[in-house]
């Protein structure tokens, strides 16, 4: 046992190496030694398809690790929810396009009043489709669905192994949403299938109308718990001690939204992005 212990201690040492911070980086505390980086997910972080802009990011969102831990893997069908300008869709996508399915799951802007909030799901929705026609030889085997928020449904009932969703419960909270989006969640998985969760962590839990953009892990457990899933596994690999959650425009001040002043920067810049939980939920 102490070999293998040794040789896997090793292994990440060299993954670690591989996936290592920008200059300067500050990186989150946390037992990412836990997490068994697998040679697919590594491979496709390191892709040469990825801005560079977002490469930068590696330090704070661990991609290769979180992925892991949440069971990403070729041959899957993997549903990432509202998937922004596809950061994660850079890996995702070509890490399942010989074998497996990625699915980006974006709000239907149609389901949504007339006015800002449908002119901002239509451009998050237009720039991400925009981004896979780009580029066919990442993006020609991805599917995008819309969903309404309300009533959502992200496909076939029991026929995906992964959902995704990276800092989006907060957003679902505010809009009273939450409930139904974890019941859409299960009734899409497989039994046995995974829901990965990231969100910004609340020192405690919050009321629902809180507009810091932060939430309790104990109730992000609650509300998978009230769908049915059962709380797999957590991880500390995107946590960081430095944020101290009281910021005058929530997780937004710091980086990469930067909603500070200017002489307040540095400060910023050194505590780094918002503390993160990292939850793996199982469908029974």
């Amino acid at each position: 046992m102490k070999t293998r212990s040794l040789t896997t201690a090793c292994l990440f040492t060299l993954s670690t190496l591989l996936l290592s911070a920008p200059a300067g980086a500050t990186k989150p505390a946390g037992p990412n030694a836990q997490i068994a980086i697998t040679p697919a997910v590594q491979t496709a972080v390191q892709g040469q398809g990825r801005d560079p802009a977002n490469v930068k990011r590696d330090a704070w969102r661990h991609p290769a690790q979180t992925l892991s831990f949440f069971g990403v893997a070729p041959g899957k069908t993997v549903i990432e929810i509202t998937p922004g300008s596809g950061w994660y869709s850079e890996i995702l996508a070509p890490l399942l396009r010989a074998d497996g399915s990625y699915v980006a799951a974006v709000v239907d802007p149609m389901a949504v009043p007339e006015g800002r909030g449908r002119d901002y799901q239509q451009r998050s929705r237009d720039g991400l489709e925009k981004k896979f026609a780009g580029n066919a030889g990442l993006y020609d085997k991805a599917k995008v669905v819309a969903y309404n928020p309300t009533a959502p449904k992200f496909g076939a009932d029991n026929s995906a192994d992964v959902v995704l969703t990276f800092r989006n419960v907060h957003n679902w909270r505010s809009a009273n949403q939450a409930e139904g989006m974890f019941q859409g969640f299960y009734r899409v998985l497989k039994s046995g299938g995974v829901l990965g969760v990231v969100e910004h962590r609340a020192k405690a839990d919050v009321p629902a109308e809180d507009k810091s953009g932060y939430v309790g892990q104990k109730q992000v457990i609650a509300m998978a718990e009230a769908a049915g899933f059962k709380l797999a596994g957590s991880s500390e690999i995107n946590a960081n001690p430095r944020d101290t959650k009281d910021h005058p425009n929530g997780v937004w001040t710091l980086p990469p939204t930067n909603q500070h002043d200017k002489a307040d920067d540095a400060k910023y810049q050194a505590i780094g992005e918002s503390d993160r939980m990292t939850l793996r939920f199982v469908k029974p």
